[in-house]
């Protein structure tokens, strides 16, 4: 079977065909599996933010030196099951350069903003599927407060920066 025959199979892993095939792994391959899973899951859904960054700034017009580099902060979701970490899906900062924008949070007040609100204004301005690659990393390893996410254009690369 090649590769191609096996990702359509696993695309279904509720079909008859691959339950089955599940049931006959010993419990340590089905570990294996998941943990390759959820690392081919973070690569998909990383490769989802280089494409919507590099066209959200495509649809832009910038002028002056080519942007190689965008900032997402973290923030806290409220939902009915609670409060989580997540990542914005609005960009904190843009660069043209290899250096690190200095993101630290400057003194402000804190404004209460009611739950509907907060969603609503993601719902609105905010990319539909940068926003849900974006939860869907943070579901898969979720950022502290002072974690930076960090997408490099020329390498294509979403890295968590960690002071």
């Amino acid at each position: 079977m090649k590769s191609l025959e096996l990702s359509g199979l696993l695309a279904t892993p509720t079909a008859p065909t691959v339950r089955e095939a599940l049931r006959h792994m010993p419990p340590h391959a089905l570990d294996e599996l998941i943990i390759e899973a959820l690392a081919a899951a973070e690569k998909a859904w990383q490769r989802v933010v280089v494409d919507r960054v590099a066209a959200f700034l495509a649809g832009q017009s910038v002028d002056g030196p080519r942007i190689v580099a965008a900032y997402f902060t973290p923030t806290e979701r409220t939902t009915q099951a609670g409060t989580h970490p997540g990542w914005s899906p609005f960009v904190a900062a843009l660069a043209s350069t290899e250096d690190i924008p200095d993101l630290t949070h400057a003194r402000t007040t804190a404004v209460a903003v009611p739950m509907r609100e907060a969603a609503l204004s993601e719902e609105i301005f905010a990319d539909p599927h940068l926003r849900n690659a974006l939860n869907r990393l943070a579901a898969l390893d979720p950022p502290s407060h002072t974690d930076v996410l960090r997408v490099h254009l020329p390498t294509r690369q979403v890295t968590r920066l960690t002071p």
